[in-house]
């Protein structure tokens, strides 16, 4: 298994919200309680994030929030 550069590594609820798309840090535990932001424990204690993993999640959550459009020509389904 390829392993991710140790600059992907984020350490810290300041580093993952900044990663995050600059959030704060109790934003950043809000969202990796409630909407599934990836973290991790290092050592039982420091949290960590790797940065390629924020950047899938956030992309998984933009395609999901994008409506879904059935028609491409501009016919309103008439």
């Amino acid at each position: 298994m390829e392993q991710a550069p140790p600059a992907d590594l984020l350490k810290g609820w300041k580093a993952i919200g900044i990663g995050a798309g600059n959030l704060k840090p109790d934003q950043a535990r809000h969202l990796a309680r409630t909407a599934g932001l990836p973290i991790f424990k290092l050592g039982g204690k420091t949290v960590a994030a790797r940065q390629s993993s924020i950047n899938a999640w956030l992309a998984e959550r933009e395609a999901a929030a994008r409506p879904q459009s059935r028609q491409h020509n501009g016919d309103q389904g008439s």
